[in-house]
């Protein structure tokens, strides 16, 4: 069997780092000493870098002005976005883009898409409900409601909390449900009547938003209610996330392998030490382990595979390995680096921010191992 990327694939990998490469992970203010958030917009410049090198529109298809790549692509370019602690919504518009292919209406893709792939149009979604802690569609409500312009519309109520990018967004990803139960999707203009933002800030000092929908009206098309759209775009957020603490784990464990073997301590490096070699193996058996999980997520999501269990079985082993061992990397990293990974000066400290926002974006590993649990209850394995 072949494990190895395609060419695509790869050259995708390429494009990515000749943008990335011009990127500091210290471009803002430290969130250590900044009271709210770091920047007020995305960076603009590097969204525009990506745009003109087809990186925005990877995985759409040709008639969309995209490469027609599979997700894979996407979680290789976001593997390296983390690397550098891109600021842009990379994750949450491709996938947003991607949702609205595959499961939205004609007309709202040809409207969309090509300025999505185009970087002129930006996309974001709200994936943590009222808390982060219940079902994001269960925060929000989708009942029939149309105006006299559009008497087949829907009208929302409810809150997404911590949404990123929000203020930036053109359109956001809201997911609801109907008086049946049903999971949908709608595409809601934040400019609209009924909608308000407020400003939240994440653990990595970026801006995110509470959106708060208040008889929001929305046209029909403008609301997806294919089965399996909203699971389709949670299982990309999750899956793209765990890409993210991949990339940030492993330029973490670098920076610390640079930095232990040039320090010196008893006119020998740090890194020959036993005790230091020891954790830095360890970590990199979790970036091993973060890597395989991940790909075979990845691999489920991008084919439609079967197996033994559902690809919500792989999604949640990925999810584990990338919580825990995100947390593992950066503080074992922190760690050997001694005061002066606390250098507000170095960068190591925003990389540790970034992770523990990613860590808190996926969850507790305990709460995947229970669903885990469930999953094989649920399909024994023979």
């Amino acid at each position: 069997m072949d494990f190895t990327f395609t060419e695509e694939q790869q050259a995708a990998v390429e494009a990515a780092r000749a943008v990335f490469s011009g990127v500091a992970p210290d471009s803002v203010p430290s969130p250590a000493l900044t009271p709210g958030a770091v920047a007020e917009d995305i960076d603009r410049r590097l969204w525009g870098e990506l745009a003109s090198s087809d990186l925005l529109g990877l995985t759409l298809s040709e008639e969309y002005g995209g490469a027609g790549l599979d997700p894979v692509a996407l979680f290789l370019v976001l593997r390296e976005s983390a690397k550098v602690l891109a600021r842009v919504p990379l994750l949450e518009s491709c996938a947003v883009a991607m949702t609205v292919e595959r499961y939205g209406e004609s007309g709202l893709a040809a409207e969309l898409l090509p300025r999505a792939a185009g970087g002129e149009l930006l996309l974001t979604a709200g994936a943590n409900g009222r808390t982060g802690h219940d079902p994001a569609e269960l925060a929000v409500t989708a009942r029939p409601g149309g105006s006299a312009a559009a008497p087949a519309g829907w009208v929302l109520d409810g809150v997404q909390s911590a949404v990123p990018w929000a203020q930036a967004a053109d359109r956001i990803a809201v997911p609801a449900h109907t008086g049946e139960g049903r999971a949908v999707l709608a595409l809601v203009d934040p400019t609209r009547r009924g909608v308000t933002l407020a400003d939240q800030v994440s653990t990595s000092g970026e801006r995110l938003a509470e959106v708060r929908l208040d008889g929001v009206r929305v046209e029909a098309r403008e609301l997806i209610d294919a089965p399996g759209a909203w699971e389709w775009l949670r299982d990309l957020l999750t899956t793209g996330t765990c890409a993210l603490a991949l990339g940030l784990g492993e330029r973490v464990l670098a920076m610390t392998a640079e930095y232990t073997g040039k320090r010196e301590q008893f006119g020998f490096p740090v890194a020959t030490f036993q005790a230091v070699a020891v954790q830095a193996a360890d970590r990199y058996i979790d970036l091993r382990a973060m890597e395989v999980t991940l790909w075979q997520a990845a691999w489920r999501i991008s084919t439609g595979a079967g197996g033994p269990l559902p690809s919500a079985g792989d999604i949640a082993v990925a999810k584990i390995w990338a919580s825990d061992g995100v947390r593992r990397i950066v503080q074992t990293a922190q760690h050997l680096h001694g005061g002066f990974g606390a250098d507000t000066d170095y960068p190591l400290h925003r990389f540790h921010a970034w992770a523990k926002q990613i860590e808190l974006s996926l969850g507790p590993a305990a709460a995947h191992e229970e669903a885990l649990g469930d999953l094989l209850a649920a399909h024994p394995l023979a």
